[in-house]
């Protein structure tokens, strides 16, 4: 069964409302490079000023927490953080830079030239221009992916529900502290590169020509590059070849040249799907020298013994759902949606649990300094179908009126407490690593949060550096104390 609804003008009034939201949030945008960030960045730097992947430079320009254990004393890189081939260990993905060199680019060239009137901005990729210009492209890519996740899931449901939903995960999930706070990890852009790929893969379900199966190889290339886990995605185009063969073999009127044709469809779809895998080849062969080496835990290595299945969901160390509750209503849309659209719910749901699955053997599940469980920021277009499919349901068990008033109601509240929760973490009012105490994040909610908010958003927008230097100290202090503990 497949229900199609109307999808409506493309500037409807709730995407102009979507938009301006959008515009009014940009102050918010961090232009800081911290943590994985400094990993992550640091290719779109190397490659626009030093031209080769020199990572030196960007490793002793790392806030203190990163550089501690990585740098000496005087300043030198340790050499125990460069491989055998000479360069640094590098072990993130070059995805991200990949999409930010474009904007970076025209900024250098905007230094340059500003140069030659005398402005003298240092053109070294940190100073504030490379940076603001880095931070709003995350925001404006994660900004993106949620516009295609509502257009996706108008689809499907009414606008006002697609709406809600895309208002829901984009402010009370995981994914703004990703898209704004931390602008230099690679979350936000995940969440683009996902809801880009299954929006196009949706668009040419039904009849895919060859140019387009060429377009989705590139897209499931770019998804990768960005970041590795999002390989899970793959398994949307695995899943429709193999009914595709099912169907054809069974057919009645089993047609050779139809299955070649397939074929050589699949075939052309995974060869460029390789070739978009380059960047990340390349990039791992001249790091590593050994292009299928990232760096990261050998798999071998991996709790296969023990997997983390309920700490994953439930921890107080960073649980997806204990964290983020609105994606509690997300999976149980994501389970209605099968009575919309039973073929592409199961995809996207053999999708979610084998993400969940890898996640849970992954050493580091928990994300280490994480907000919520962050890999699951990838999975944000499935979260916005599975909401809206949870209040398109809403509104038929109840009239619809008085389920969109509740449904409004509880979107707001879990924004409310998501917001709260986002700024207890970014603060340090509760942990950034490891687990927390529920009782004590209840409490600052209500009698701390509160209080501490106007003065920390003052600071925020005219005191950032000092603000950022302050929290950045206090992880630090954190981070140590943690290192004492037996």
């Amino acid at each position: 069964m497949m229900r199609a609804v109307k999808s409506g003008p493309i500037f409807s009034r709730r995407v102009k409302i979507l938009l301006a939201l959008f515009v009014f949030s940009l102050p918010l945008v961090n232009p800081w490079v911290r943590g994985d960030g400094v990993g992550y960045f640091a290719y779109a730097r190397s490659l626009l000023i030093e031209r080769r992947l020199d990572f030196e430079k960007d490793w002793q320009h790392g806030n203190q927490s990163f550089v501690t254990g990585r740098l000496a004393p005087d300043g030198r890189v340790l050499s125990s953080e460069y491989t055998s081939t000479g360069h640094i260990a590098n072990i993130w993905s070059i995805g991200p830079s990949l999409l930010w060199l474009p904007f970076l680019i025209v900024t250098h060239a905007g230094v340059l030239l500003s140069d030659k009137v005398g402005a003298h901005i240092a053109a070294n990729g940190f100073s504030k221009p490379y940076l603001i210009t880095m931070a709003i492209a995350t925001a404006a890519y994660g900004f993106a992916g949620l516009l295609l996740s509502f257009s996706l899931a108008r689809r499907y449901f009414g606008e006002r529900w697609a709406f809600l939903a895309t208002l829901g995960i984009w402010w009370a999930s995981s994914l703004p502290v990703y898209m704004y706070f931390n602008p230099s990890w690679s979350h936000a852009h995940s969440a683009f590169v996902v809801a880009l790929f299954l929006w196009y893969w949706h668009r040419t379900r039904e009849h895919r020509t060859l140019p387009q199966w060429i377009v989705l190889g590139l897209l499931s290339g770019l998804m990768v590059d960005v970041y590795y886990p999002n390989g899970v995605i793959l398994l949307v185009p695995l899943l429709e070849a193999i009914r595709s063969y099912w169907e054809e073999w069974k057919s009645s009127a089993r047609n050779s040249r139809s299955i070649l044709q397939l074929f050589v469809q699949h075939l052309t779809y995974l060869c460029v799907f390789l070739i978009a895998l380059l960047p990340t080849v390349v990039s791992r062969r001249i790091i590593f020298g050994n292009p299928t080496h990232t760096g990261y835990a050998p798999v071998r290595d991996w709790a296969w013994n023990s997997p983390a299945f309920w700490n994953v969901l439930f921890s107080s160390d960073h649980g997806m759902l204990s964290w983020t509750p609105i994606l509690i209503l997300a999976l149980t849309g994501l389970a209605l949606f099968q009575l919309v659209d039973r073929r592409f719910a199961t995809y996207l749901s053999a999708v979610f649990v084998a993400f969940y699955i890898l996640i849970s053997l992954h050493p580091d599940w928990d994300g280490l300094s994480s907000y919520g469980n962050r890999f699951f920021v990838s999975l944000t277009p499935i979260f916005v179908l599975g909401l809206a499919a949870f209040f398109d349901w809403l509104g038929r068990a109840w009239r619809e009126h008085r389920a969109a008033l509740f449904a409004s109601i509880v979107t707001a509240t879990l924004i409310a407490w998501n917001l709260g929760l986002i700024f207890q973490w970014g603060t340090h009012l509760i942990p950034a690593r490891g687990p927390i105490s529920w009782r004590d994040a209840a409490y600052n909610q209500v009698a701390v949060v509160p209080a501490q908010t106007v003065r920390t958003l003052k600071a925020y927008f005219t005191g950032r550096g000092r603000l950022m230097g302050h929290i950045e100290q206090e992880d630090l202090r954190q981070l140590q104390e943690q290192n004492k503990e037996p």
